[in-house]
């Protein structure tokens, strides 16, 4: 069991990374609260299910251009501060939010205004959160920092999810704005208190010119470029979240909502919880396939799935396997990319298991409305399955990839043992 459980050697040796770690977890809850709200409001004013799949479509583009510009930001700026604004703009919207649910006519287009313009804020900040905190935790504990903050993300993702069904169900969409609100003020409390994190010496100021240096160097990474790939497919191909209120429906289970909206976050925390296994595994490449391989699948079975429970068990296993596959590409993000460059790469990487999800609402949503809900939810799992099986013929380096032996690794990990910091 000891084996099973998280490493927690970054959380016990880095005061920042304990704090970052508590206040992106407040964070997230409030932030899934809304991320339940959002969808429902918007089916209770609408009713389509084109209209609750283009919330994902006014999202991308903010996506596109603020991931990568922000990533220029995180490397050329205060990476704290840079968060810490973008922290208190997402509370502003929250609070509009708040204020459109209460009126007596809520209108629809403050949602899709709030939704493009949180886009843009979150793919400010992400970046510089994925920048940050492979520097206050050491290089030899940043697979075990990878899976904490995993396991961080699906604490608030099963809790955030059930405790809204239930809020929204009993008490309304206002309360839960509120209390996403609240949680946005504490997590900027705790952030003021983590050391300033300025730019390196090497980092190029935010600019066009230093947002394609970042891509060539993606480019010129074929096995990170193959991480990329994979997740987009996946995502894009099998990510169901934007009919599932309309499943619940079909399945005549609307009390399941909440725990449809969990079942992804549950899995992914089973698999963080019991993470201690992935720190002794070194080709990282052929589990970020096959994880992305068995997601297809499980959602597939989800479509396919007459009984709730049963689709409930599905979604899952596929969050499940969607964190096996988070957590392995995250150890080959952070753990071969220069510190000069990690922002504008984490831009890179913000699209990549960004824009595949906000695309798959609206392919899901599209295709939901003229093929109908479950067709859609199978058909993509199936796709997905297909094109990652694939990709993996196509990537020979992303399949090769071993962290003992990659050259990038290597040098990032003779760069930062401490023998060279202290000659230094």
């Amino acid at each position: 069991m000891r084996a099973l459980l998280p490493d927690l050697a970054p959380w016990r040796s880095s005061r920042d990374f304990r704090r970052l770690w508590v206040s992106g977890l407040i964070s997230n809850f409030g932030t899934f609260l809304t991320f339940v709200a959002l969808p429902v409001q918007m089916k209770e004013l609408t009713g389509s299910a084109a209209a609750v799949g283009a919330i994902g479509a006014v999202e991308l583009v903010p996506l596109i251009v603020f991931g990568l510009y922000g990533g220029a930001l995180a490397d050329a700026m205060d990476k704290r501060r840079l968060i810490l604004w973008t922290e208190a703009g997402l509370g502003v919207l929250s609070a509009v939010l708040l204020v459109d649910a209460l009126l007596p006519h809520p209108a629809v287009w403050p949602l899709y205004v709030v939704a493009a313009l949180s886009s843009a804020l979150t793919a400010v900040q992400r970046p510089a959160l994925d920048a940050l905190w492979p520097r206050i935790v050491a290089h030899e504990h940043l697979p075990a920092a990878t899976a904490l903050n995993s396991l961080r993300w699906t604490v608030g993702g099963v809790a955030g999810p059930a405790v809204a069904g239930v809020i929204v169900a009993y008490a309304g969409l206002a309360p839960a704005y509120a209390a996403d609100l609240a949680t946005f003020a504490l997590s900027v409390v705790l952030v003021v208190r983590i050391a300033g994190q300025p730019a390196s010496h090497e980092a190029a100021k935010p600019s066009l010119r230093a947002v394609a240096e970042g891509a060539r160097y993606a480019w010129n990474r074929k096995e990170l470029l193959g991480t990329y790939a994979v997740d987009l497919a996946a995502m894009f191909l099998a990510m169901p979240l934007a009919v599932l209120p309309f499943l619940a429906d079909e399945l005549d289970a609307r009390w399941s909502l909440g725990l449809m909206y969990a079942a992804v976050p549950l899995g992914s925390l089973l698999v963080s919880v019991t993470s201690g296994w992935t720190s002794r595994v070194h080709r990282h490449g052929r589990m970020v396939v096959l994880a992305a391989l068995l997601w297809g699948l499980a959602i597939a079975a989800a479509g396919v799935a007459g009984n709730v429970w049963l689709v409930l068990l599905f979604l899952a296993v596929a969050g499940g396997c969607d964190m096996v596959s988070g957590i392995f590409r995250g150890a080959m993000w952070n753990q071969t990319i220069p510190d000069e460059l990690r922002g504008r790469l984490a831009g890179i990487e913000l699209l990549s298991y960004s824009v595949g999800p906000q695309l798959g609402q609206v392919r899901s949503g599209g295709l939901a409305a003229w093929w109908g809900v479950r067709a859609s939810v199978w058909s993509g799992g199936v796709l997905c399955a297909g094109a990652v099986g694939l990709l993996a013929l196509c990537l020979p380096g992303l399949m090769a990839y071993d962290v003992r032996t990659n050259e990038h690794a290597v040098r990032q990990r003779e760069l930062r043992s401490p023998g060279l910091r202290t000659a230094a």
